[in-house]
């Protein structure tokens, strides 16, 4: 995947957004949090596998984001410095030791979150029916990898693949090198990929 030119955090309109809102302007917080919270609570959830947990999680970031508003300074991408806070409060909430099996054991059959059990159920009304039940379990199998991951592979894989960070971004979200970054997201893709083999082969992908 082609990394994203980057950009100075003054020309980062986001940014641009925090100072505003340093500056008092209630509009501009708002336009973040519509803007980013769909991606915090997905980024959560990949590393929690909790959807309500994830949700809170969210807020609990927002909250803190409102608190700093006077000691921000636009030393990176918004997004940058938002992604690191909610990685600090995912790391804090499993080194409370509530989510390890959740993470490393969960399958369809013992997971007892409604959102994830509705994922596998078919869709008898659906013509293709079978296509969408083999997409659903294909999803949820990709999700169950995701979440055996060691924590620094699955947050590097989830922010450059489905956040679009770059991975200099990424390696200052995780306080390592761009080099190291490549190597999580290397090994994170491979472990995808020897998990989804046998779609592979059975796909011709």
């Amino acid at each position: 995947m082609e990394q994203k030119e980057q950009i100075a955090p003054h020309e980062d309109p986001d940014v641009q957004l925090m100072l505003r809102f340093q500056r008092g302007s209630q509009e501009a917080f708002q336009q973040l949090f519509q803007k980013y919270t769909p991606s915090v609570v997905n980024f959560a959830f990949h590393f929690l596998g909790n959807r309500a947990r994830a949700e809170e999680i969210t807020q609990e970031v927002f909250l803190q984001v409102y608190r700093w508003q006077q000691r921000y300074e636009p030393k990176a991408k918004f997004s940058t410095w938002l992604f690191k806070i909610a990685h600090n409060h995912c790391l804090n909430e499993v080194r409370k030791g509530e989510y390890r099996v959740t993470v490393e054991s969960i399958s369809p059959k013992e997971d007892s979150d409604g959102d994830e059990r509705e994922r596998e159920l078919p869709d008898t009304h659906h013509d293709k029916g079978e296509d969408v039940l083999a997409a659903k379990q294909a999803s949820a199998r990709i999700t169950k990898i995701l979440r055996r991951l060691p924590e620094t592979q699955r947050t590097a894989l989830t922010l450059s693949r489905l956040e679009g960070l770059s991975y200099q971004e990424v390696a200052e979200v995780l306080g390592v090198t761009e080099k190291a970054v490549k190597s999580l997201v290397f090994r994170a893709t491979q472990s995808l990929k020897d998990g989804l083999k046998d779609i592979v082969d059975a796909y011709d992908l």
